[in-house]
């Protein structure tokens, strides 16, 4: 059961290490949703509501990349390849040593501008489901952090586990994006800090070589050492997954 679960762990792991990053992407909006409203309650309760709607969206990315995955690309093998691949440039890109994954987000781009227009309508933010709105659309903010995540996602096989893994990956951003909205300068001072992000590329790049090693066919090591991040890695049997 351990090992079953093992892939949301390293997600919610993934999301919590890449947090640094987050607060750059996030951080604006959590901390005008932080200091939008007189009052503590109504405070976290838009950044609450937020948080929600950015997760739902991770959460809907997963199953619908989990689904078209499966079928273009049942063989898992190749998927676990490119994302350790993906984690590797994440810890790169986290730590600020490498920025190839600058190139995903502006691809994504191209989608992001017929919904930034629509974001925008939303603010400034007065209630809880305008807040979950806004983190809805806010969810598909170009981002590489959140496509590596997405290719972790996939290679775990199906829509499920996918949407499972992102809803994972999105509970690992919330302390930080909660705690952005609480006190946004300090935090950001402090988690932007280089050593801070050093460490965190440092635990991801780790996340990525495991990753590396199960695709290239050493399941048993990366079962035990990361909880088999990847189904079919450890001794489950193939009809098991229909994938």
């Amino acid at each position: 059961m351990i090992a079953d679960w093992g892939f949301f762990g390293a997600a919610l792991a993934i999301g919590f290490l890449g947090s640094s990053h987050c607060i750059g992407m996030c951080g604006g909006i959590a901390g005008a949703l932080g200091m939008a409203v007189p009052g503590q309650k109504a405070a976290w309760g838009q950044l609450l509501s937020y948080s929600a709607g950015r997760i739902g969206s991770y959460t809907l990315m997963g199953a619908l990349a989990g689904a078209l995955g499966a079928a273009a690309l049942p063989a898992l093998g190749p998927l676990r390849l490119i994302a350790g691949l993906m984690l590797v440039a994440m810890a790169l890109y986290v730590g600020g040593l490498w920025h190839g994954l600058v190139w995903l987000e502006r691809g994504g781009a191209f989608f992001w501008r017929y919904l930034q227009p629509l974001s925008a309508k939303l603010l400034p933010v007065r209630s809880a489901p305008q807040a979950v709105a806004l983190g809805s659309l806010w969810g598909w903010l170009p981002c590489g952090l959140v496509y590596s995540a997405l290719t972790f996602a996939l290679a775990q096989g199906g829509s499920l586990r996918a949407a499972l893994a992102m809803l994972a990956f999105g509970l690992g951003t919330l302390p930080a994006v909660l705690a952005t909205g609480a006190a946004a300068a300090r935090m950001r001072a402090i988690v932007q800090r280089p050593q801070v992000r050093l460490l965190f590329a440092a635990a991801i790049l780790l996340f990525g070589f495991w990753t590396l090693w199960g695709a290239l066919g050493h399941h048993g090591a990366m079962g035990m050492a990361a909880g088999d991040m990847a189904p079919g890695a450890s001794t489950r049997s193939a009809g098991s997954h229909h994938h």
